[in-house]
């Protein structure tokens, strides 16, 4: 049966942990995902959209200031589209580009109508507001567009992030009004474009709470939680979505912005997030770093030199099947691409085999024993 794009549907629940389904115009998407960054439309380390199919990835994340800013986001419409652009016909989220701005950007005003800012690769002076980052999304064409937000500093006053919450949310009604009327238009590639919303308030939980049910009312497509991971320690963030989950509305998608560890998405999955994403599986294996359910191996060490066996022992990822860690090593020591491209295959596809492997264990309403033994697993040490 054909469902209409945005319909969130919950299979199996175990405590808050959800199953989930969310149907979209370029298919459904199983939950809980993690989404494979590739922030400038390309998963950096030499990883091709053939090759993110082959691993299991289900949505794929892109950034709107860094596309933007080049090749622009007018040439990707010329050109298509994004899904036509980079050669992917599975679900695209792009991030609004509101985390950039701020992170990026070294000299920026904020305004009531949006932030004047710097580009970061030729200082050319830009503009972007809710409108601006609705157009640029509506001209990618992803499948889901976020809203524009301001991501406040870490730590900052209480009276800061209020201010900061109270226009984020003066925000997001305009970005729904702006996407709204562009998905209105003939010359529009993707008029079903989805709109998730998010959460601010830092480790405020009484702004967090407050932001949460101001949002909700909005009837978005989805909601996320943004504005962790950014230095509060773990159990901070947990807390905080202990407290402002609940007050999200069940029957649409939670998305935890940039995290994190596997221990965080088994910890964020307890606590009925949807969606996942981060840079650390990329990054980590462009630097060696390579995961396994005990935990991180640096295959820069000596002691791999000589050492025959995969990355982890019964994995399925092109590296694993195919190569030694001693051969891997070699090549990262050459400086050989292969190497961080095996390194980085290897990450993703323990990501997404991991959120599989979370998927069964909610069907199976065996959760808590999976995330009990999973993180006793990560702790144990890699060998």
């Amino acid at each position: 049966m054909m469902c209409e794009s945005g319909t969130y549907h919950i299979l199996k629940k175990c405590g808050r942990a959800k199953r989930a389904e969310f149907h979209t115009v370029h298919g459904v998407i199983q939950t809980p995902v993690f989404m494979n960054v590739g922030t400038a439309a390309a998963i950096k380390g030499a990883v091709s959209t053939q090759d993110l199919k082959a691993i299991g990835t289900q949505v794929e994340l892109s950034n709107t200031y860094h596309l933007h800013v080049r090749p622009g986001d007018e040439v990707v419409k010329r050109l298509g589209g994004l899904h036509r652009f980079m050669v992917w016909d599975k679900p695209i989220l792009t991030d609004s580009g509101g985390f950039q701005v701020f992170s990026l950007a070294g000299l920026r005003r904020i305004k009531e109508e949006g932030v004047y800012f710097n580009s970061h690769i030729d200082g050319r002076h830009i503009f972007m507001g809710p409108e601006e980052s609705m157009r640029i999304q509506s001209n990618l064409a992803s499948t889901i567009a976020m809203a524009f937000d301001e991501c406040a500093p870490h730590p900052c006053t209480r009276e800061y992030m209020q201010n900061s919450v109270d226009r984020t949310t003066r925000w997001l009604v305009r970005c729904k009004e702006e996407m709204k009327r562009l998905n209105s238009l003939p010359d529009t590639i993707n008029p079903n474009q989805l709109l998730f919303g998010i959460n601010q308030g830092g480790t405020f939980e009484d702004i967090r709470i407050d932001h949460a049910k101001r949002i909700a009312e909005l009837n978005l497509n989805g909601y996320a939680v943004g504005g962790l991971a950014v230095g509060e320690s773990h159990e901070e963030m947990y807390h905080i979505l202990d407290v402002t989950v609940p007050f999200l509305p069940e029957d649409k998608p939670t998305y935890l912005m940039g995290v994190g560890t596997p221990a965080n998405i088994i910890e964020g999955v307890d606590r009925g997030v949807d969606f996942f994403d981060c840079v650390y599986p990329s990054r980590n294996g462009r630097h060696g770093h390579v995961y396994t359910r005990y935990g991180k191996l640096n295959l820069f060490n000596a002691k791999f030199e000589p050492d025959e066996k995969p990355i982890e022992e019964g994995c399925g990822c092109p590296a694993c099947t195919h190569y030694g860690r001693a051969y891997i090593r070699h090549l990262l020591k050459a400086k050989e691409m292969l190497g961080m491209r095996l390194c980085v295959l290897h990450n993703l596809y323990f990501y997404n085999h991991l959120m599989e492997q979370i998927r069964a264990a909610i069907e199976e309403d065996r959760y808590p024993a999976f995330k009990k033994q999973a993180l006793e697993d990560l702790k144990a040490g890699a060998q």
